[in-house]
């Protein structure tokens, strides 16, 4: 009886110490699944293998979906414009050329290839910005995709000089009822970034400025330009105007594929046609290369861009230069500044070409 007894305590204390046990591993097993994973903590780390591999039930979709929420957070910051490390920064696989967009004076940036597009560096490259006159670029590209005479010819309408009058806007110098060929506005909108240029052409072509910004919107989804809208065809500052760098670039790289609007962006000056108001024509400049003292940078040179400048959108530039054989495209936003003072978005230009050599 005794042995019977102590044979059945025995028993008792085993299977109270296995449940024990039991209780344990679930305890561990449920730390491991739910807690480690909430502070960041590998599972494939610790073991040297994944959760599933090594032994945890495991969910078929888990690492799927992990991935897609880091991507969420990722488009988050680029649609917020909030800097991922490291800020501004890229090291491009051919070179040991370090570009950092970061130190510019332009707080928006981004540097990329003209032959692939691919980007080497950005800084704020999906922050929303106001464009101001690289506006511009768009309006030549509708204009040069819908008119295949650029010998035709537009008379200026009375009507649009007071508005632009009023909102100190650029103009190329033309006159109010002047009849001037579209090719001499297409340099009126480029070189000097002439308003009465981009509206003379917007009302030719689309009937009025607006429904030409709507042709503008839909060349811009064409190109993928996902985070830009349109509102008119000179840039003057509008809430719902804006675009990105990056998208500003995706526009740069598609215009200087037409071999006129490389050509415009490159020139330095321009003399147009004679007029009823301007017997010898009219003398352009480019508003880029009057502000630089030189194109040259070390190991190339800047070829040409389009600048831009609102209170609003402060000092703006789209450029492009060839160093040591490759051409690069470069556009900057933001910086501050105004006619008046130093050309700091010409400076930052020089600046980053002046590292490629």
């Amino acid at each position: 009886m005794r042995r019977r007894r102590r044979r059945r305590r025995a028993a008792g204390r085993m299977v109270r110490l296995g449940l024990a046990v039991a209780v344990c591993a679930v305890g561990v097993w449920a730390l491991c699944r739910c807690v480690l994973p909430e502070i960041g903590v590998d599972l494939g780390e610790m073991g040297g293998e994944t959760g599933e591999a090594a032994g945890w039930p495991g969910d078929e979709n888990d690492g799927i979906v992990r991935k897609e929420e880091a991507g969420e957070v990722k488009d988050e910051k680029r649609r917020t414009g909030e800097a991922e490390a490291p800020t501004g920064e890229s090291l491009t696989e051919e070179s040991s050329v370090r570009v950092d967009l970061a130190q510019l004076y332009s707080p928006c940036a981004v540097l990329a290839e003209a032959d692939s597009g691919r980007v080497l560096a950005e800084h704020n490259g999906q922050k929303r910005i106001y464009p101001a006159s690289l506006t511009k670029l768009m309006t030549a590209v509708i204009v040069l995709e819908h008119v295949a005479d650029l010998s035709e010819t537009v008379t200026l309408s009375t009507e649009m000089f007071s508005l632009l009058y009023i909102r100190h806007a650029s103009v190329a110098g033309f006159e109010p009822e002047e009849t001037v060929c579209i090719k001499d506005l297409l340099y009126g909108i480029l070189l000097p970034s002439g308003a009465e240029c981009s509206i003379a052409c917007a009302e030719k072509i689309a009937g009025s400025e607006e429904a030409f910004a709507e042709l503008m919107n839909q060349k811009a989804r064409e190109l993928g330009m996902e985070d830009t809208h349109f509102c008119n065809v000179t840039g003057l500052h509008e809430k719902e105007h804006f675009s990105t760098v990056c998208d500003m670039a995706v526009l740069l790289r598609y215009a200087l594929q037409n071999d006129t609007l490389r050509e415009i962006l490159s020139c330095k000056s321009y003399v147009t046609e004679a007029t009823g108001f301007h017997p010898e024509g009219l003398i352009f400049t480019s508003t880029l290369f009057d502000l630089l003292d030189t194109p040259d940078v070390p190991g190339g040179e800047i070829l040409g861009g389009k600048t831009g400048y609102t209170k609003e959108a402060g000092l703006c530039l789209a450029s492009f230069a060839r160093i040591g054989g490759q051409e690069y495209l470069l556009v900057t936003a933001g910086a501050d500044g105004s006619h008046q003072t130093k050309p700091f978005h010409i400076l930052d230009a020089q600046k980053v070409y002046g590292k490629l050599q």
